[in-house]
């Protein structure tokens, strides 16, 4: 951890938390007005910050303590709250949940994403957005081992319903995997009408 700390702390100094995806931004129908949200490795707080502003409890993770502190400060700056937890994803996994929106943008380990239905509250949404392999065609980073092959994302997160998924070159001039899935909502024995 000390060296990923080290790396996204020199990445983030002096950075700002700039505007959210427009992938996330155009899910804004989707999106409940209040519960709580986790922000995954989500840096300065792009996402976090805007979550917010729509009234969820938003708490961001990530390895950067330089990156929370950025987000923590615009937070205030702006009138709203997010909670940072500074949390080596890799050796510690997910903050437990339930969570009713978890957000995850250009962060990808495999262990991570089988987990993701774990801690999502029933009917919870999860919105990722991954490079593909297909990205090195034009670009040289991520690297390889951050990158998703084809269809692997929706494949990743087993036991969540696909709500919409879709692969191909986006805005920025990277190839993407986008996907939303939500957690089933369990049936209710009591609902059962007698026969």
């Amino acid at each position: 951890m000390p060296g990923d700390r080290r790396r996204w702390n020199e990445r983030y100094r002096g950075a700002e938390a700039g505007p959210p995806s427009s992938f996330l931004m155009d899910l804004d129908h989707l999106l409940p007005r209040s519960g709580s949200a986790l922000d995954v490795a989500g840096g300065s707080g792009r996402h976090a910050l805007w979550l917010a502003e729509l009234g969820l409890d938003v708490t961001l993770v990530d390895v950067s303590d330089i990156g929370l502190e950025l987000a923590v400060a615009e937070a205030r700056r702006r009138g709203v709250g997010v909670d940072a937890l500074q949390r080596d994803l890799e050796s510690r996994g997910l903050p437990p949940g339930p969570w009713d929106v978890i957000v995850c943008f250009h962060y990808f380990h495999r262990p991570l994403f089988a987990s993701f239905g774990d801690v999502l509250a029933p009917a919870g949404l999860l919105i990722c957005e991954i490079a593909t392999v297909r990205n090195l065609e034009r670009h040289d980073r991520p690297p390889r081992p951050y990158l998703v092959e084809e269809g692997e994302l929706r494949a990743s997160v087993g036991g969540l319903d696909i709500v919409s998924y879709g692969e191909g070159w986006v805005d920025d001039d990277r190839h993407c995997a986008r996907l939303v899935a939500r957690r089933s909502v369990p049936a209710n024995r009591n609902d059962a009408q007698p026969v």
